[in-house]
């Protein structure tokens, strides 16, 4: 999401978000942003969550450098999340890279209770021995003794043959899992043959993928990636969504309902993760979200 202030970002969903509730094929009234905090499963995970997480590394830039660690003070941040949760979001995507775990504990510190939400956080390096001393630090970080969904961070061009390339570091996950250190994991892609190959990896659990109906900031033009996305779900694996907005960007923005419509309208998506800035956009897409559910 761009760092719009409440008076822009209202102006850019004008006409998607007019009323604050909406009606049910049975006539009946649902409360606003109910679609969107309704709880789904991740595959054959077992873990359940809110149909839409709040991510916290919006267009990172390093790490602890994102839009939010650099427009926030921390007390923002933290507020955000708790905002987030205040509003039945259950579902808080973070990653190494992010820097956002000390303000997700902070957050649970204060008011956000950790039997009731899915932590996921992705680890940035690839060789094994690294991993396991990043995840053990990620866990004191949060405070936790489990974290939900453990991804390899963003598979790019070079890694199409990770299920080879990164065994060690997937087998470092993998040992996580039996010791109850986590409970999934899985990659997060940014690269259209990883993500084919998500698919047919049996130690993959969960896949973080990009999709909007603009092939923008994607891996691949919609009708490529869909079809991939419906065999990676049809596989049992959990799939969740990002960069339904393109990353803030502005001719995707602009087409708010329309994005939304089409992810929403895809079975094959259990989940969506999206960054907000502040709590006035996190209430314009849970409102639009609810006026473009699809059915």
């Amino acid at each position: 999401m761009p760092s719009f202030n409440r008076r822009e970002f209202l102006s850019v969903t004008a006409g998607l978000v007019a009323v604050g509730a909406a009606v049910t094929a049975s006539g009946g009234v649902v409360a606003p942003g109910a679609r969107a905090v309704a709880a789904r499963t991740l595959g054959r995970t077992g873990l359940q969550c809110s149909y839409l997480g709040i991510g916290t590394g919006i267009r990172g830039q390093g790490f602890g450098i994102t839009d939010q660690t650099l427009g926030l003070t921390g007390e923002q941040f933290i507020a955000l999340l708790e905002y987030a949760y205040s509003r039945g979001i259950t579902y808080f995507d973070m990653a190494d890279r992010y820097g956002s775990h000390h303000y997700m504990r902070m957050a649970m510190k204060r008011s956000i209770p950790r039997d009731k939400v899915m932590l996921l956080s992705k680890v940035w390096f690839r060789e094994a021995e690294t991993v396991k001393i990043d995840l053990e630090r990620m866990r004191r970080e949060l405070e936790v003794d489990c974290i939900d969904v453990v991804l390899m961070h963003c598979l790019r061009n070079g890694e199409e043959n990770w299920p080879e390339t990164l065994r060690p570091a997937m087998d470092v996950l993998e040992e996580a899992k039996v010791k109850g250190h986590i409970r999934a994991h899985g990659v997060s892609c940014h690269n259209f043959t990883a993500l084919e190959r998500a698919a047919e990896e049996p130690w993959c659990d969960v896949v973080l993928a990009r999709i909007n109906p603009f092939g923008v900031n994607m891996d691949g033009p919609a009708e490529k990636v869909v079809p991939v996305f419906e065999k990676i779900h049809g596989a049992g694996k959990g799939v969740i969504g990002m960069k339904i907005l393109g990353e803030g960007a502005p001719e995707v923005v602009a087409k708010m309902g329309e994005s939304l419509r089409f992810v929403m309208g895809l079975d094959s998506v259990d989940a969506v993760t999206i960054g907000f800035m502040n709590p006035g956009q996190l209430d314009e897409v849970m409102t639009a979200m609810e006026g473009n559910a699809a059915g």
